[in-house]
Parts: structure tokens; C-alpha cells; sequence
């Protein structure tokens, strides 16, 4: 049990609310008790007050989309023999499995904890993560960040694939209630048979597990998906040994792909959607899904941009992910949301990115009542950060979002730094 503490700053920070100058936290026990002005606080509560002058206090943030367990990979390629220097996107993932086939059960642990430290260190308390082997799952489980664990499925032959799913559900059965909850991972539409997704469909439906699939990342998955061609099966296939699983082009996208076989509900997350149509954007609305941006790493792999103000335009949710440190420079989400405002000037305001980073990822992830917002009731994850001049009102989020100097961290009301 700790003490009732007041945190206060010189604003309070929420997406879809005015700032509140001079405005504070009353926290117990790793949960916010009530918000607002500190003078309001401080007449109603004995509470200790830890002030930070010329800072905001903004909620953690929501890294919707990772890979923690890939935070190594630099430092496993340079180490490998493999030859790395990808010119496409099918060329990076068959270099990222040649690395990957290098490795050690033992390597990944210790790559998971210091993409945890990253996150803490980089102001984001909450992530959306992809996890290859259910046998990790305990290293999360021990780590202060909330959000959802969605365990992967891949794979065409029937036996490998059941014993995937098998494991995914058990798993996931093990992870409810946590702080971080459970979800499934189908890993794409090109890496899944389609045979195989009513047996997804029906385990999230059953268990409730939310989804998260990579959706339209990249040209290459699009011409497949209708036709079979490209380098996905000219490649990729054959140096899986996937070769006989060709011979059944879908003849439609990935969204209607996924649609027709009922995986697109409003408890799935769809990643990057780089390469989709007005049509595309039509259902994806219309089954209340929500998107996830990566946009450094679609810049990266040079697979193109998320088309945002078709998003923007058809009202669909959006989140903002980094996913790994193997198609990205940093897991900071502040890095993220400021290459995003730089890169989709006339697409998205500084209110827009903040919501995308907090209360969008919450409910991407399907932690509303959790965490994205500093509400009574959530866990007390939060970020002070340094404002860097002392102006009023006008303008100060513009100024947060793109010149603030993160200094603290709190994830469950337990101090990380910054």
C-alpha cells in the first residue's frame, strides 16, 4: 500500500479536452483517485504534493504496435554472417527469418527487457505486443507496461498450424487478467492459409481475443493476394518451402480477404494498411476496425504511406505504433508521432497525434477503462514533460507535441525516470 500523493504541474494534458492550467493528479495505490486544479486537490486532501513547475503532466502512451522481442535485432545482424542489405520488402523478410534462424532461445529474454526499458525510458506505459513463442509471454507478465499480448499464428500446413493455435489459446488462457491481457496475432494474409481463418475466427469469437494482423503493408503482398504474383511467391514462398501451397489466388485484396472470412470486427487491429482502396476503407469503417500507423517503418522498408486522409475522411480509429527495432530506429513513440506530423502536414494536427498515442491506442487495444487518459479510476501512467517556453494557453500543445522534453515517467504510479 503507498501513500495518497498529489502530482501537479503547470498543465494537465488529456486528448479530446482543453489543457487544464495548473492542474493535478491525486494517486493511490498505482491508480488515479481524481484529477483537477491543485487547488481544488489540496483543499480536499492532506496528500503530499510533488510539483513540477513549467512541465505538463500528459497520460503514458500506447504503443500500439511491437515487437520487443526483436529490440536486439541490430546488434544479431551485425553479429551474423548474413549478408544483410535488403532492396525490398520481401528481400528484409527473408533476411530477418535468416537471422532470426541464427539465434537462441536464450537470446530472446534479454531483448525483450530492454525493449521494455526502452518504452519506460521513451514515456510510453502500454503496448500492443506481438509474441512469437507463448513461452515468453512471462517476461511481459513481470514488467511494469500494460496492454495486450497478442500471440502469433502463422503457417500453411494444416499439423504446424493447429499446434500454433493450440499454443496461442492456452497461452492466452494463462495471460487474462494480467495487466496485460491476451489477443491473436494472424500474421498476415499472405502468411496464413486461408483455410485456416475460420478456425481464427473462431477462437477469438469463442475466447473473446481481440486480433491484431498485418494488413497492406506492402505492394507486394497486395499482388499477391489478388493474383499470386510478384516476389512474395517468387521468393518468399520458395525459401519457406511453401511452393505447393500456391494455386489459389484470393482475386480480391487483403481487406476483402480477411473480410469474407469474418476476421475484421471492432476488436481488430490492423497495422500499417498501406496499400488500401476507397473500397478497402468502406469496410474496414463499416466493421468498426481500428488502424494502426507505422510510419517510420513503412518508410524504412520503402513500402510507401498510409493513405491517412482517406482514414481521416472515412472516420476510421487510429493508433500509432513503431513496431520493431529490425524496420525501425527507435521505440519512442515522441520520435514517432513527430515524424508522423512531419510527414502528413495536411493530414494531422497535434491534437490528432496525441489522441493516436493515448485514448486511440487504448481503444485499439481495447484498454479503455485502463489506461489512455489521466481519469479517475486508470492506472496512474503518466509522463511530465518539460515545456519549452512559458507561454500561455494558445498554442501550448502544439509546443508540447513538438518541442516538449520528456523528464519523468510513471507506469502504476511507480516512478521509471525518463
Amino acid at each position: 500500500m503507498s501513500e495518497p500523493t498529489i502530482y501537479a504541474a503547470s498543465w494537465l494534458i488529456n486528448p479530446d479536452a482543453p489543457p487544464l492550467a495548473g492542474g493535478a493528479l491525486l494517486v493511490s495505490n498505482g491508480i488515479i483517485v481524481e484529477t483537477g486544479p491543485l487547488q481544488m486537490l489540496r483543499s480536499k486532501h492532506s496528500a503530499p504534493v510533488i510539483d513540477y513547475p513549467g512541465c505538463a503532466l500528459l497520460p503514458g502512451f500506447v504503443n500500439a504496435h511491437t515487437h520487443l522481442e526483436l529490440t536486439h535485432f541490430p546488434s544479431w545482424r551485425l553479429s551474423s554472417s548474413v549478408d544483410y542489405n535488403p532492396r525490398r520488402f520481401t528481400d528484409w523478410i527473408i533476411q530477418l527469418i535468416k537471422i532470426s534462424r541464427g539465434l537462441t532461445a536464450e537470446e530472446y529474454p534479454p531483448s525483450i527487457h530492454e525493449g521494455v526499458r526502452m518504452c519506460l525510458e521513451s514515456g510510453t506505459t502500454a503496448i500492443g505486443e506481438t509474441v512469437t513463442n507463448p513461452a515468453l509471454a512471462g517476461h511481459y507478465y513481470h514488467s511494469p507496461l500494460a496492454g495486450r499480448l497478442y500471440f502469433e499464428l502463422l503457417g500453411q500446413e494444416q499439423s504446424h498450424f493447429s499446434s500454433k493455435l493450440a499454443a496461442a489459446e492456452t497461452a492466452a488462457g494463462h495471460g487474462q487478467g494480467q495487466a496485460l491481457l491476451s489477443g491473436l496475432a494472424p500474421h498476415s494474409p499472405y502468411t496464413i492459409a486461408q483455410e485456416h481463418m475460420t478456425a481464427i475466427r473462431d477462437a477469438s469469437a469463442s475466447r473473446a481475443l481481440p486480433l491484431s494482423i498485418h494488413l497492406s503493408e506492402s505492394r507486394s503482398e497486395a499482388d499477391f493476394i489478388f493474383d499470386e504474383s510478384g516476389d512474395l511467391a517468387a521468393n518468399f514462398y520458395p525459401y519457406v518451402g511453401w511452393e505447393r501451397f500456391l494455386g489459389h489466388p484470393a482475386r480480391c485484396s487483403s481487406t476483402e480477404l480477411l473480410d469474407r472470412y469474418g476476421l475484421l470486427t471492432p476488436t481488430t487491429l490492423a497495422v500499417h494498411c498501406v496499400h488500401v482502396s476507397v473500397a478497402d476503407a468502406r469496410i474496414l469503417k463499416s466493421r468498426g476496425v481500428h488502424i494502426a500507423l507505422c510510419p517510420r517503418s513503412n518508410e524504412l522498408l520503402d513500402v510507401g504511406r498510409a493513405p491517412v486522409h482517406l482514414f481521416k475522411k472515412s472516420g476510421i480509429p487510429l493508433a500509432l505504433g513503431t513496431d520493431s527495432l529490425a524496420s525501425n530506429n527507435s521505440l519512442s513513440l515522441w520520435d514517432e508521432l513527430r515524424f508522423a506530423l512531419a510527414t502528413f502536414t495536411n493530414d494531422l494536427t497535434e491534437s490528432d497525434v496525441l489522441r493516436m498515442v493515448t485514448s486511440g491506442g487504448a481503444e485499439a487495444l481495447g484498454m479503455s477503462a485502463s489506461c489512455g487518459s489521466l481519469e479517475a479510476g486508470k492506472r496512474a501512467d503518466f509522463q511530465v514533460v518539460g515545456i519549452c517556453d512559458g507561454g500561455g494557453e494558445d498554442g501550448v500543445l502544439e509546443r508540447i507535441m513538438r518541442e516538449g522534453i520528456l523528464q519523468e515517467v510513471f507506469a502504476g504510479g511507480v516512478h521509471y525516470g525518463g
